[in-house]
């Protein structure tokens, strides 16, 4: 048996993502995890008793590492796949080296959904890579 209806035509949504935060105990080193994996510089910043990195982002889904309360790193929860380009393959090398574990290597998802790999970073957390070759 399913919800009722509200009668209202519904809005198709494009992306279901539209922000991620990824907790962490000690900012500066998961900043440099994710500056290494990506190849990127993260901005960091204080607001309301938080402290934040941002994820590049011109266009699309945005993001952030935030350590302060509530902020707890886990291996359990929600699963947040990360866009890691056509070849997730370069980024995943990276994660060892960084001090992240790789716990399932490149893997076929299908030939139109592409490829997945699981990590766990430097904080605990458990996280996805995903691309389309």
């Amino acid at each position: 048996m399913g919800l009722p209806s509200t009668g209202k035509k519904r809005e198709k949504i494009r992306h279901y993502v539209s922000w991620f935060e990824i907790p962490a105990l000690n900012l500066y080193r998961a900043v440099a995890f994710y500056n290494y994996i990506y190849s990127i510089e993260m901005e960091t910043m204080e607001t309301n008793g938080y402290s934040m990195a941002l994820f590049p982002a011109e266009n699309g889904i945005g993001g952030a590492i935030v350590v302060g309360e509530g902020s707890t790193p886990s291996e359990t929860g929600t699963l947040v796949y990360l866009n890691a380009g056509k070849d997730l393959a370069p980024v995943l090398g990276r994660v060892e080296a960084a001090g992240g574990r790789v716990i399932l290597g490149k893997t076929l998802i299908s030939e139109d959904d592409g490829y997945f790999a699981l990590f766990i970073d430097t904080e605990g957390n458990k996280l996805a890579l995903h691309s389309i070759k």
